[in-house]
């Protein structure tokens, strides 16, 4: 590495699911003190209005008409992206070669499948090449977009994924299983270790936008006839859509429910339940993980989310859950026998936890930074 302070990374991010977002961010946290790194969305800075448009249409789709994005997601195995620019990516692009010129990275890390490509075609412009690392937000079922990526290395979240990606032709030297890059905080924190009968049950519950099921989900959690239940409701970008609903259920059940809009202590409020209820996105599946906090699944986007549906069941951590009476029974099975399938789960999931995910990647970039041979120019 060039005879500097600190390497410059930039991390590319972008806010189609919140995995990519979570990832790149913390990622840079575990980064702080070893680099100077700058988390980038090309496509918000390159084509602000279409991609909040693009990403309100993300968001629709996958909540309301899943099967419509399987078919979207499948069709994506077909197109080569290193030959391929489609018309409404190309001012990202763009923005992306020119923060590439301007801020002379030591590193650049993605957590979307599409920056490499765009990047490859950077440096065959005459960019000076640097290390290129992705980071790979799914779980075991990986897009083709991903798996070809121009890419020095992948960073993987467990050994499951390393396997289905060398099994799909993937060389096994350029894949490294860090971990989920989850807060570096996750480290610090102590999670439940306990439950007895005779104790609260405490439910954290992640909703999706799906406004009609979310009062029913909620009594079959809190009309659990073998444990006195509380729930912790987090609903984040829904606030406007769910509040009335879940304060609804809240004056139902008195001193039972306590309501969250957007917060910053999601590592904090894992660790301090017993569950964790919600969708099979990466980043929150992955910090149940870290937690070591049993999960179970209620809504899945199929495709990229089968996943990490799959990594919880293989570690038998979690489980798939349709409807509110198979959360209600799901909650009973799990409780029954002195809560033995869920002392069960909690051990698997503490023998298989990766807290330190994002520091063991951040670890991994330094050292490729500092062994790579840099152009001059750089």
């Amino acid at each position: 590495m060039p005879n500097a302070e600190l390497p410059r990374i930039i991390i590319t991010t972008a806010g189609f699911g919140d995995g990519h977002n979570s990832a790149a961010y913390n990622l840079a946290a575990a980064l702080e003190e070893h680099a100077e790194a700058e988390v980038i969305d090309p496509c918000a800075l390159g084509s602000p209005i279409l991609n909040s448009k693009l990403r309100s249409f993300y968001r629709f789709i996958t909540t309301y008409t899943p099967k419509v994005w399987q078919r979207i997601y499948r069709s994506v195995e077909k197109h080569d992206f290193s030959k391929e620019k489609l018309p409404f990516m190309r001012r990202p692009e763009d923005t992306l070669n020119d923060i590439i010129l301007s801020f002379e990275p030591h590193a650049i890390i993605s957590t979307y499948p599409l920056y490499p490509y765009y990047v490859e075609r950077s440096f065959s412009k005459g960019i000076p090449r640097v290390p290129v690392i992705t980071l790979i937000t799914d779980s075991i079922s990986i897009n083709a977009a991903w798996r070809n990526a121009p890419t020095d290395y992948f960073l993987v979240t467990d050994q499951f994924t390393k396997e289905s990606l060398t099994t799909s032709g993937v060389d096994e030297k350029k894949i490294i299983v860090t971990g989920f890059a989850v807060h570096p905080r996750f480290t610090n924190l102590k999670t439940i270790e306990q439950y007895s009968p005779d104790s609260t049950f405490k439910v954290l519950y992640f909703p999706t936008a799906k406004k009609p099921i979310i009062r029913r989900i909620m009594r079959a959690i809190l009309d659990s006839k073998d444990a006195r239940t509380e729930i912790t409701v987090v609903l984040g970008r829904n606030v406007r859509k769910l509040y009335d609903r879940v304060r609804e259920i809240q004056v139902e059940y008195p001193g039972r429910v306590q309501i969250k809009g957007w917060t910053r202590r999601v590592p904090e409020l894992i660790s301090e339940h017993h569950l964790v209820i919600g969708k099979a996105g990466g980043a929150t599946v992955h910090e149940t993980i870290a937690a070591s906090c049993p999960m179970l699944i209620h809504h899945l986007v199929p495709g990229q989310e089968e996943g990490n549906l799959a990594l919880l069941e293989k570690i038998q951590g979690g489980f798939y859950t349709e409807s509110p009476d198979d959360i209600r029974d799901a909650i009973t099975h799990i409780l029954k026998d002195d809560a033995a399938l869920w002392k069960s789960m909690k051990h698997n999931l503490t023998q298989f936890s990766k807290p330190a995910g994002s520091i063991s990647a951040a670890q991994f970039i330094i050292k490729v930074i500092e062994s790579f041979d840099y152009d001059l120019s750089i």
